[in-house]
């Protein structure tokens, strides 16, 4: 089903002034996509483009409610008009499809920003996701490898050829850095802060920070830039000091792609002997924990992850729990009775 003007303009508006990654909006594009289309098979009303596209300019041009043509209604006035009760059969609907729990919170997500949008711009007369609770969710801590399985992973890439040089810098960057492999991919040779030891990274909602970069990831990038500048099968304007030069380049010296990197680790995992199912956001998993591990504090690793909300980061701790306890036991004189034992 194609979609209608109202949720275009609210794609728009996620892309053109939220700076959503196009994949994002692609996203909450097909959530509101499947409730468009829920509307218009229980309710009998028919996609039709003109008739949505004068519904669309009557709600830009009239106070919200005011239909102005009576029925038979639009999709785009009715969701205009949504009632809690509308967006209850919606998840009751989704329920019967057997959707799981994070699937529906995402989809509750999109609606939950949309209607805040549609109020704020006075398309919609209320937003009914005010009633609307986020179903509970199980809890799923973030998956991480151990030191010794990164350094196996590490050690994998030939470093006697290009290719191999660059991703054994990739892999290196990955962890040092805890960046997320679209933030890899999107590395240019001046983001490389060589004298400072940091890299210059673009987040989400290209939102920029700067991040430390260990001196063995480090070595390994500048081996590798040394390398690919000198190699004219990959140095098409591979030029330091270019902004738009990607640092991580492909086969015919283009920037690399997410899903490549995807591949490329998926190829040394089988040849270290690792877990097949280790991503590259494993890497940053791993990052943050070993970094809470050795006593890091939580908001250092949630500027180094570039978390907007700290509660985003908190999701680490249960990973150091253990280690916190430990302490305790260690050092608090009534944590046990093996101290007290002792002072005796």
């Amino acid at each position: 089903m194609s979609t209608i003007p109202l949720t275009d303009a609210f794609s728009a508006y996620l892309t053109g002034e939220k700076h959503f990654s196009p994949y994002t909006a692609r996203c909450y594009g097909a959530d509101l996509r499947q409730f468009v289309e829920y509307l218009s098979e229980s309710l009998a009303i028919p996609l039709d483009a003109d008739r949505e596209q004068a519904a669309m300019k009557r709600l830009e041009e009239r106070a919200p409610g005011a239909t102005g043509s009576g029925a038979p209604r639009t999709l785009t006035e009715v969701i205009a008009e949504a009632k809690v009760e509308t967006v209850r059969d919606f998840l009751g609907f989704l329920g019967e499809q057997s959707y799981s729990a994070a699937t529906t919170a995402r989809k509750i997500a999109t609606l939950r920003s949309f209607y805040k949008w549609a109020e704020r711009r006075r398309f919609a007369a209320t937003n009914p996701m005010t009633l609307i609770r986020t179903p509970r969710q199980a809890k799923r801590l973030p998956k991480a490898i151990t030191v010794a399985q990164v350094e196996q992973l590490l050690s994998a890439p030939p470093e006697d050829e290009v290719l191999g040089l660059r991703d054994r810098s990739m892999l290196e960057t990955l962890y040092s850095t805890g960046v997320r492999v679209s933030e890899l991919v999107g590395l240019n040779i001046a983001d490389l802060d060589v004298p400072g030891e940091a890299l210059h990274v673009r987040g989400k909602g290209k939102k920029e920070r700067l991040v430390p970069l260990g001196t063995h990831a480090l070595a390994s990038i500048l081996r590798y830039i040394d390398k690919v500048k000198a190699d004219p099968r990959y140095n098409r304007g591979f030029t330091q000091g270019e902004g738009r030069t990607p640092l991580f380049v492909n086969k015919h010296g283009g920037r690399l792609s997410s899903r490549s990197v995807r591949r490329k680790l998926d190829k040394y995992l089988r040849e270290a002997g690792l877990d097949p199912t280790i991503s590259p956001h494993t890497l940053r998993h791993s990052f943050a924990t070993h970094l809470l591990e050795n006593g890091a504090d939580l908001r250092s690793v949630q500027e180094l992850l570039g978390h907007q909300s700290l509660s985003t980061t908190q999701v680490y701790t249960h990973l150091t729990t253990r280690r916190v306890q430990d302490s305790y036991s260690q050092a608090h004189p009534r944590a046990n009775g093996d101290h007290e034992r002792r002072s005796a």
